[in-house]
């Protein structure tokens, strides 16, 4: 995987919330995932936002405004650069593959004319403009 970015840590939270997972790797993921949210919590204390930030995307895990809250409150705290929370969020990646529909990938584009491509596909932007004969 690419260095773990923010968008990725909030996928990666996101996604240990929303997952549907079989009872034999249930315990794993879980545990996993308590273990960053657990990180969190040591590295920015109970009541920082980036902790409120979580609880907020667990209360509603596929609203966007909380992840972009996270999103926003994990780059202001720098977590991108923390080694522990990016190994943390590495494993619950790797977790979440082991899981009944396997990897994801997210992708994120904001913007006009965007084509964004990944592990060996393409993408195209096409743009309909009258030509001058």
């Amino acid at each position: 995987m690419d260095p773990v970015t923010f968008t990725a840590i909030v996928a990666a939270i996101s996604a240990g919330l929303g997952t549907g997972v079989s009872k034999v790797g249930e315990s794993a993921l879980v545990d996993t995932y308590q273990g960053l949210k657990a990180m969190l919590q040591r590295k920015f204390a109970n009541n920082s936002e980036v902790v409120e930030a979580v609880d907020k995307l667990e209360k509603k895990p596929d609203s966007e405004w909380p992840k972009g809250m996270l999103k926003e409150e994990l780059e202001e705290a720098r977590v991108d650069q923390d080694p522990e929370v990016r190994q943390a969020a590495q494993e619950l990646f790797d977790q979440l593959k082991t899981q009944p529909g396997g990897e994801q990938h997210i992708q994120t584009a904001i913007g006009s004319y965007i084509a964004q491509a990944d592990r060996g596909s393409t993408a195209e932007v096409n743009i309909n403009r009258p030509t001058k004969e």
